[in-house]
């Protein structure tokens, strides 16, 4: 399967297409002199003179000079002349390696409002693949949603000229005004039912299903690089099994990848691993478990058993691996506590479930008995975001000190605010960090932030948001690489690069090599930090000094250049 590669000029105005046939590009030599070439008679856009090239297969660093023109690597040599060079930057001491790949992320919202992703090429991110969780902003359900559509643009600080209805004039967008950033959208499952069905739980009629399909193969065919399900959430709770087998079925026949949040990563953690295995089992898809984990303190002695269940799903044949973020804290919204027969129907439906009485009284119940499961309760569901100034207060205070600031029980303030704000964000502390590390060192677990692209300024700094937005793929290298010493350098860098580049099969990068993009991070292995905090969590890593997207500098001494050469990345 070929990868199509969109790249758009910084100017946003010209746009190119590239078909890369898989294997087509040069291979990475198992030695430095097996990777050099000539360079005489070569010229070069820009050389990195001087660093540590973690090739990002797993080898150990070496020294090396890259030449880049044209926006592909062109020489990976012991020494480049300069004067080949039209700019030279100094990697002296500092690890030179692809660029950071996040393949699982939700900034498909968020770039709208960030378009430079100033959270993510700060710690080495050059490319983004969004939509995951089931929910993807594109296809776009009609002229149903326009009036909260506006009001969104409004809340985000979204262009208002910003207009689109499918997949296609999404990317359409996104080149016309310039990202600093690649971008791979899949396609959520739970963006496709809504469309079909709203929010009612039941199963699709055969016509709705056919519609399901027929849209997920269209918006493949305009693009998008893969599928993903929220089967936590609702509509993508509502999914029956074949439903899922459909759309699964045309991911694996178009050799795209399926990323799924389990139905539940708590009590029933083991049954959903099973469910996500068998799928790829019956379809042949590619199976990517996001944000791998066992949530709550009950379900904690799972964990070493969901990774066996991965090891053996493999030896039989299957193909599944997984991603995970470095943090004991997990974030999303008040709805992950609803029931899901509350939500049905959607806001304004759970809004007068929630003021009958005798339907609180069940809610409230179940409620309880789910936070049970939640290691510290009510004192570790901090709130991170609100729609609504009413409760602006509220944010960077748990449940439990709302509670008593409002003179309730702490169940009582968590449905209020789910009233007032519906799906109000929180982060919540339920991992053991023993875990995370085990999870995090496990071979086939590759590294995603489940965050957004952000900066501390607009909307964003209206919320206190999970800091992996700012810090994930710094905090792998600084506090799991360095200080726990989980997995080396070179290991550590190989999650980030080369293998999510595998998973997605977006050959021409993803490794040092000639013929690959010229998507490079350079930073300083001693002094790389995340430096944002649940506190604090609006502040950049630091220690990542050059970044480059196709060969275009985004970052230049650690500070952005304001360079928006990111394109569109998805498969054929």
């Amino acid at each position: 399967m070929p990868v199509k590669v969109r790249d758009t000029k910084m100017d946003g105005k010209i746009s190119r297409r590239a078909f890369i046939k898989a294997g087509s590009l040069a291979a990475v030599g198992s030695t430095l002199a097996t990777m050099q070439i000539s360079c005489s008679n070569k010229s070069f856009d820009v050389v990195l003179k001087g660093g540590t090239v973690f090739d990002g297969t797993g080898k150990p660093g070496f020294k090396a000079d890259v030449g880049i023109s044209a926006g592909s690597v062109k020489a990976v040599a012991s020494e480049i002349s300069t004067g080949r060079a039209r700019k030279v930057i100094d990697a002296e001491g500092l690890c030179v390696c692809p660029g950071f790949i996040d393949i699982h992320s939700h900034s498909d919202s968020s770039i709208l409002s960030y378009p430079t992703a100033d959270s993510r090429v700060l710690q080495g991110v050059t490319t983004e693949v969004t939509g995951n969780c089931g929910g993807s902003i594109a296809p776009v359900k009609g002229d149903d949603d326009r009036k909260e559509w506006q009001e969104w643009k409004e809340e985000n600080e979204v262009d208002p000229e910003c207009e689109f209805s499918d997949a296609a004039s999404y990317f359409s967008y996104l080149e016309r005004t310039g990202i600093s950033v690649n971008h791979a959208l899949l396609v959520g499952n739970g963006t496709l039912r809504s469309i079909a069905a709203g929010s009612e739980d039941r199963a699709l009629s055969v016509d709705e299903l056919k519609g399901a399909v027929r849209s997920l193969e269209q918006s493949l065919d305009q693009g998008c690089a893969g599928l993903s399900t929220g089967l936590e959430y609702v509509p993508g709770n509502y999914s029956r099994l074949a439903e899922i087998e459909a759309l699964a079925s045309v991911a694996a026949r178009r050799g795209v990848l399926y990323a799924t949040h389990i139905r539940n990563e708590s009590a029933t953690l083991l049954e959903s691993i099973e469910e996500a295995v068998e799928m790829g089992r019956k379809t042949g898809v590619r199976v990517e478990i996001s944000h791998f984990k066992a949530a709550g303190k009950p379900n904690w002695g799972k964990q070493e058993e969901a990774l066996e269940m991965i090891d053996k799903a493999r030896a039989q044949g299957v193909d599944v691996k997984a991603d995970a973020y470095p943090y004991t804290a997990y974030s999303t919204g008040l709805m992950y506590f609803m029931p899901h027969w509350a939500e049905e129907g959607g806001k304004d439906a759970l809004g007068e479930r929630l003021r009958d009485p005798a339907q609180y009284k069940r809610i409230r119940h179940e409620v309880e008995l789910l936070i049970a499961n939640n290691p510290g309760g009510y004192s570790q569901i901090v709130i991170a975001s609100v729609k609504t100034d009413l409760n602006r207060d509220c944010i960077g205070k748990s449940i439990q000190e709302i509670g008593e600031n409002w003179k309730v029980e702490p169940v009582d303030a968590m449905l209020r605010l789910v009233e007032q704000e519906h799906n109000a964000g929180f982060v919540g502390h339920g991992m053991d960090p023993a875990n995370v590390e085990m999870v995090l060192a496990h071979p086939h677990v590759m590294i995603g932030s489940d965050g957004y692209s952000y900066a501390p300024w607009g909307m964003a700094v209206k919320m206190q948001p999970h800091p992996r937005s700012y810090g994930a793929f710094a905090r792998v290298l600084a506090h799991y690489c360095r200080e726990r010493k989980i997995f080396s350098l070179a290991d550590a860098i190989k999650k980030m690069t080369s293998m999510p580049a595998a998973r997605m099969k977006m050959n021409d990068r993803g490794i040092v090599a000639p013929g690959k993009k010229a998507d490079l991070t350079a930073f300083n292995s001693e002094t790389i930090t995340d430096n944002a905090t649940f506190d604090n969590p609006h502040r950049f890593a630091t220690g990542v000094e050059h970044v480059l997207v196709s060969g275009v500098q985004v970052v230049e001494n650690g500070k952005h250049t304001g360079a928006r050469p990111g394109g569109i990345i998805g498969m054929a």
